[in-house]
C-alpha cells in the first residue's frame, strides 16, 4: 500500500481549487456572452396607443422590451402568449424581459385598457 505525503495531498487539493476556479470562470462567462446576445426594443404607450404596434424580433434570442408609459395614467403591459406582466407608472419606464421565441405573431396590451393591443413579430 503507498502512502501519500502531506506534501502530494496539498498539491492535489491546490489543483483541484485552481481546476473548479477555472470551471467557474468559463461558466460565468458563458452565461455573460448568452446574456449579451439578448435583442433590445422600445415601445411608448401614449393616448392609449402602442408606438409602434408591432415589434420585431429574430427567432431564438432573450428579448428585451424597454416601455415608456407617457399616459398620465398607470398602466399594465402583459401579454399572455409571452408571459409576463408589468405595471408601469405614469411618466414611468419599466423593462420586461422575455424568453427566446419561436416564429410567430404574439399579441400583447394594457390590461388597464384593454383596447390598447399589439404585437411581437418573431419571422
Amino acid at each position: 500500500m503507498a502512502v501519500t505525503s502531506n506534501r502530494a495531498r496539498g498539491r492535489r487539493a491546490r489543483w483541484l481549487a485552481q481546476s473548479l476556479a477555472l470551471v467557474a470562470i468559463f461558466s460565468l462567462g458563458a452565461v455573460g456572452a448568452h446574456a449579451d446576445d439578448k435583442i433590445t426594443v422600445s415601445i411608448t404607450i401614449k393616448d392609449h396607443l402602442f408606438d409602434p404596434a408591432e415589434l420585431h424580433a429574430p427567432p431564438g434570442q432573450p428579448i428585451a422590451i424597454h416601455v415608456k408609459n407617457l399616459n398620465s395614467i398607470v398602466s399594465e403591459f402583459e401579454s399572455d402568449a409571452l408571459h409576463f406582466e408589468k405595471i408601469v407608472p405614469a411618466g414611468s419606464e419599466a423593462v420586461v424581459y422575455v424568453r427566446p421565441q419561436q416564429p410567430g405573431r404574439y399579441n400583447f396590451y394594457d390590461d388597464f385598457h384593454r383596447d390598447t393591443q399589439g404585437f411581437l413579430v418573431v419571422p
